[in-house]
């Protein structure tokens, strides 16, 4: 008969992990960019940091989630080490929070009408119908998230009452008995065991809430619940530390180091001060009183604000440990090294983390290639230089390696997510990694266009050298809606792409007519001629991946286009958008009445210069 006890209440414990792990996840995913944001606003302000980090773990609840994401920040050098001190502690007190709502197990059937309300075997129904029908039925933004959180909560506490039920019918066996009056007259046992479960379990909130489910046996005191609450501290806190330091820069890693050093000195303190009190004899009247969920969850409160105040001035003693225990890095890791350490597994529980340092490594790419279209233009525009080459190379192949670090980042992202607003994130940065690194292509064409000139002793014609500057003054105008677009996430800025595009295509057609009519009258090479057609491809087709940028951050704003795209560039086209029309016409005036004052200028005797 005990048997089938027993495998009730390791289905219940089964149901309350999933539960809570399910809560938890959905919290995570549905609003990591809300935290993500709350958690930059951190100042100097310790105090502040210290209530953001309560709000964010009891919304999350998960202390180690809080305290990656913070590492997270700190790692792409949003937070310092040192505005993270108040968070990590925050945490540990935010985490308490999951306790006090599992109590709701000490309401019984003689409450009145509105506290029975918050019963678990009322409240367990309810979550699970709101959650199903905002699931199955209700289709709006985040309603899958939201019906995803209810779900969660609605199992953990079905997972509670099946426990509580079968710890119920387990007391008579004495099981119960035998295990915690071993615990209590072995301190040292009930200490290694809350760590252990921690450790395992990797959350101090589920290990609480099961000694809350236990409780109901009568078994649990206070004599061994101080010694196992203590030995959950140390186990919860190693796990986080751990998951800090998997391919963490140095300072991330002291976030996972300060928290297992306040930890550590939270059981001292916890230890000694218990200690004292009970000698005392100012404990004597609690020490052997069975406690239940409430007192179980108060305590845990207690230990942990009463704590949190005490060791709050030793801040700054932890910071310097830690910076004694992980030694900085001498070596340089190369020009990008923080972009790539910020794409980091450990925040693939956290998407808008995750998708933060995509965003970060695909804006250094753009920028990247942009500057390495300048410096090849100053080449073919002006005099070409080796060093200048060698820079364009050198910055092309960590283009190159950051779009491989930012792809291969996302891949494993992708069993992560699941939220449509990410999803759609997702595949913009599929789209603009590729595209990002074919701006940066093109610029080393022109750069190896210039080196083709000087390897063959010649340049090109002067007026060609003009038309390359008006050309490169049109590019530099969609080079700045482009990144802004990408930068701001600006329809209006995209949509200004277009126009401007279609005037390159009419420019690279003029110029390279132009070009065929000095090529008849002997004012240009047939060497120099190669190279400006070559030039002249590689312009519109950097104009060419600028339009697919502005069509992909439209997309992502407005995700009903994504799959009209084609449609949407050919109404364009057709004239059928007379703001785009006014774009285009003026566009194509201006630069166009540029080229009319290159021709005036050199006139009809044009020579190789």
């Amino acid at each position: 008969m005990y048997f089938f006890n027993v495998i009730s209440l390791l289905g219940g414990l089964a149901m309350f992990l999933y539960g809570m792990r399910m809560m938890s996840a959905s919290m995570k995913e549905g609003q990591s960019g809300t935290l993500k944001v709350v958690l930059e606003k951190v100042t100097n302000n310790h105090i502040k940091a210290f209530l953001l980090g309560i709000m964010v773990t009891a919304i999350i609840q998960s202390s180690t989630a809080t305290i990656v994401i913070t590492s997270g920040l700190v790692a792409a050098g949003v937070l310092t080490l040192h505005q993270s001190m108040g968070i990590i502690i925050g945490a540990n007190v935010g985490t308490t929070v999951t306790g006090q709502i599992i109590r709701l197990l000490d309401i019984d059937n003689g409450a009145s009408a509105v506290l029975r309300l918050f019963k678990p075997s009322t409240l367990a129904p309810i979550a699970l119908i709101a959650g199903i029908i905002l699931i199955m039925f209700l289709k709006f933004k985040r309603s899958d998230n939201i019906g995803s959180v209810l779900m969660g909560f609605g199992i953990l506490f079905s997972g509670l009452i099946n426990m509580t039920d079968s710890v119920s019918s387990l007391q008579e066996s004495g099981i119960f008995e035998t295990v915690f009056t071993s615990l209590g007259n072995n301190p040292i046992l009930g200490y290694i065991s809350g760590a252990g479960v921690a450790f395992v379990l990797q959350s101090s909130s589920a290990t609480i809430g099961i000694l809350q489910a236990f409780s109901l046996s009568g078994g649990i005191t206070f004599k061994i619940i101080y010694v196992v609450l203590v030995g959950i501290y140390l186990g919860d806190c190693v796990t986080t530390a751990i998951v800090c330091s998997i391919g963490a820069k140095p300072e991330a890693r002291r976030v996972g180091i300060i928290n297992i050093m306040y930890n550590l000195s939270k059981t001292v303190l916890v230890l000694v001060v218990v200690t004292i009190i009970h000698k005392m004899g100012y404990l004597d009247s609690l020490w052997n009183v069975p406690m239940n969920s409430g007192s179980i969850a108060n305590t845990n409160t207690v230990f942990n604000l009463g704590c949190a105040i005490l060791l709050f001035p030793m801040v700054g003693v932890y910071e310097k440990l830690a910076k004694m225990i992980v030694k900085d890095k001498t070596a340089a890791k190369g020009k990008y090294a923080d972009e790539i350490n910020a794409l980091n597994p450990v925040f693939f529980s956290t998407p808008a983390i995750a998708f933060r340092g995509c965003y970060n490594a695909l804006l250094k790419m753009l920028d990247g290639s942009i500057d390495n279209f300048n410096k090849a233009m100053d080449m073919i525009i002006g005099d070409f230089d080796e060093k200048t080459f060698n820079e364009v190379e050198e910055e092309e192949s960590r283009i190159d390696y950051l779009a491989d670090c930012v792809s291969n980042y996302m891949v494993q992202l992708t069993p992560h997510i699941s939220d449509e607003l990410h999803i759609q994130i997702q595949d913009e940065y599929y789209k603009l990694v590729t595209e990002f690194e074919r701006l940066g292509d093109h610029a080393v064409n022109i750069a190896e266009s210039a080196r083709d000139l000087h390897n063959q002793n010649t340049t090109l014609s002067g007026i060609a050298k003009q038309e390359m500057v008006v050309a490169r003054e049109l590019l530099l105008q969609i080079f700045d809606f482009t990144r802004f677009a990408f930068l701001k996430r600006n329809a209006d800025a995209a949509r200004h792409i277009e126009p401007l595009e279609e005037v390159v295509d009419d420019m690279v057609s003029t110029l390279h007519e132009n070009h065929l009519a000095r090529l008849r009258e002997g004012k240009c090479t047939l060497a120099s001629g190669i190279v400006f057609m070559e030039l002249l491809n590689n312009i519109e087709r950097i104009s060419d991946t600028c339009s697919n940028i502005g069509v992909a951050t439209i997309a992502r704003i407005h995700p009903e286009m994504a799959n009209q795209t084609h449609k949407y560039i050919s109404s364009l086209h057709q004239g059928d958008d007379a703001d785009y029309n006014l774009q285009y016409n003026s566009a194509r005036i201006k630069y166009f009445d540029k080229l009319g004052e290159v021709e005036e200028k050199f006139g009809d005797g044009i020579a190789d210069s």
